[in-house]
């Protein structure tokens, strides 16, 4: 499988003292630390949009900017959106952003990927809380669907199913240091057509949790979670990836460099038709360009 991430030439270093390190000058050109390139699939003719900022906060305004566009075109049209939302420490900068954009809050609805089985809603590692303390108690969304685990999981997956029958407009879905999309671990299922499944959680995601703060131990994290499907998550009209900091770099060069594979779940995402990947210099500095050559718009 041939890739070629497209990037504009260097027009200049991001400050006169402080040039672009050498390893990201072949990834990507650099208008104040904003790099642009679309990775490309020649074989399968399959493309993945790839922005890379010089810090986490610029990536987060721009991707928020973007979810911000998309909705308020939706609405226009529509007179109402449908938002689907990740969770995590690589999210926060983008929804803090995202919840400050000048967007009709009251037509929107709003989903999130996944939820953890047997955990309760207020612990501070739910993903209703954070979704509940980050968007909802500041914006005031027309409604958010949240995933709520029932006695009878089947119920809760059957009735999460009828809830994302319609499409999403626009879905921001993070990629965790094992290569996870939502809680899709590898090796993912990528034949399901469920919307939403059980799955249960590999030793790095877990790991990742507790290196974030939502746990004191891997003891207390959940075995199992209820999560969206890779296949749901295609089926959303635009996707924006926000994977910031160092932690990530080995899952993003992964997901560019590997061919789609489920060990890497992310690397579904370049099966979609309008994909965005927002990368900072950190997640971005292990792309090898020897693997993927680069090009000129």
């Amino acid at each position: 499988m041939l890739f070629t991430l497209c990037v504009p030439p260097m027009v200049r270093a991001v400050r006169a003292r402080q040039p672009v390190p050498r390893s990201l000058q072949s990834l990507c050109c650099w208008f104040r630390g904003l790099g642009n390139g679309i990775l490309r699939d020649r074989k399968r003719g399959i493309q993945v949009h790839v922005k890379v900022f010089e810090t986490s906060d610029g990536l987060a305004r721009a991707a928020a900017h973007h979810a911000a566009t998309v909705l308020n075109d939706a609405v226009q049209i529509r007179g109402g959106a449908r938002l689907l939302l990740s969770t995590g420490a690589s999210q926060i900068e983008v929804l803090k952003y995202l919840v400050e954009a000048d967007v009709k809050w009251d037509v929107i609805e709003v989903f999130h990927l996944d939820e953890y089985l047997g955990l309760d809603a207020t612990h501070p590692a739910s993903f209703r809380k954070y979704i509940q303390e980050r968007v909802e108690n500041l914006v005031h969304p027309n409604r958010v669907h949240y995933v709520t685990p029932d006695d009878d999981v089947t119920v809760t997956l059957r009735a999460l199913a009828e809830e994302v029958s319609l499409p999403i407009d626009v879905a921001l879905v993070g990629i965790g240091e094992n290569g996870h999309i939502a809680f899709n671990d590898p090796p993912a299922d990528f034949t399901t057509q469920e919307a939403y499944i059980v799955v249960h959680l590999d030793e790095r995601c877990k790991r990742q949790q507790v290196r974030e703060g939502w746990f004191r131990s891997l003891d207390e994290v959940p075995n199992q979670a209820i999560t969206m499907t890779p296949y749901q998550i295609l089926q959303s009209k635009v996707i924006i990836s926000c994977v910031p900091f160092s932690v990530k770099a080995q899952a993003v060069k992964q997901t560019l460099e590997m061919e789609e594979t489920n060990h890497v779940p992310a690397t579904i995402l370049k099966r979609h038709p309008n994909a965005t990947l927002y990368l900072d210099a950190e997640s971005a500095s292990l792309v090898d360009r020897n693997k993927i050559p680069l090009g000129t718009k």
